[in-house]
């Protein structure tokens, strides 16, 4: 998935200094990622990890200007002013680890990259990962569990769920299968990156033969797929599974686990269903069927 990672993009780390900072650089790192340089306001001219840590991300550009991917590990009240940082200086795809961002910090955010056409995965999001390609943030954990994990394939993965991104990877590990990508979008209420977002990019990606996807209950993103391929956007085999169907027995927004998981009118998971069952997507009753739907296709 070359829009995604190659094997020698740039990558910076805002908010590198930081203890959840230094641990993605080390997963990164390990993984075999570019990681060239991190970002820290005050902390300019220490290094984490044999590298080099700059005070903006304009300085930063200037010593590594084909810097081209920002993994932002920053607190809440200062995403914000990071993320917007990152879109003034043109990153073009900027990942987003941070939770519990202010929603309209994120509105604004996501409205500035827009403006500008750069990519935001995220907010919440343990990040993205190409299967011997290189990985933003942990996902995978460990080197060892995730070469296990994921392993180059034609399933693209995407999931609202960090934990749910790795168990679906394994699913597929275990059916003999591999990843062509693997996103985890972030389970905020706001997606910079949708699930119809990824599937226009998985249809023209060649080495992708087919998609599943972890949905979950609440929110309006599955509704998209929908107008995706009733316009011929997507056109390669598609499962999903989407979580939270138990989510009717509880009163209208009421949240339920991440942030985006609200019970609306709707949006249930049985609602979703139908519409997506219309279009042709196969529709997983546990998880765990995800790849076995796809598997005669990949």
């Amino acid at each position: 998935m070359s829009f995604l990672l190659q094997q020698h993009t740039s990558v910076l780390i805002q908010g590198i200094t930081g203890k959840e900072g230094q641990k993605a650089a080390k997963a990164m790192f390990e993984y075999g990622t570019n990681v060239v340089c991190g970002v820290t306001p005050g902390k300019g001219g220490q290094e984490v990890e044999g590298k080099p840590v700059f005070n903006s991300v304009t300085e930063a550009k200037q010593q590594y200007p084909d810097v081209s991917v920002s993994a932002v590990y920053v607190p809440p009240f200062a995403a914000k002013a990071a993320i917007l940082e990152a879109i003034d200086t043109d990153i073009p795809l900027i990942s987003v680890i941070v939770e519990r961002i202010p929603i309209k910090d994120t509105a604004y955010c996501l409205a500035a990259a827009k403006e500008k056409n750069i990519r935001i995965i995220g907010p919440s999001s343990l990040g993205f990962i190409v299967p011997g390609v290189g990985r933003i943030g942990v996902v995978g954990g460990p080197k060892e569990l995730c070469d296990q994990v994921f392993q180059l394939g034609s399933i693209g993965l995407i999931s609202r769920s960090g934990g749910m991104t790795n168990e679906v990877a394994w699913q597929i590990r275990k059916a003999g299968l591999g990843q062509s990508a693997a996103v985890h979008v972030g389970g905020d209420l706001l997606m910079g990156t949708t699930y119809a977002d990824l599937l226009k990019e998985f249809e023209q990606d060649e080495n992708t033969k087919a998609v599943v996807i972890f949905g979950e209950h609440g929110g309006s993103y599955e509704f998209e797929i929908v107008d995706l391929i009733k316009s011929g956007g997507f056109t390669k085999p598609l499962a999903i599974y989407i979580g939270g169907k138990f989510a009717n027995l509880f009163p209208e927004g009421m949240n339920i686990g991440h942030a985006g998981a609200i019970v609306g009118r709707g949006q249930s998971a049985e609602e979703k269903e139908v519409v997506l069952k219309e279009v042709g997507v196969m529709i997983a009753e546990r998880y765990e069927d995800l790849v076995t739907l796809v598997a005669p296709f990949a």
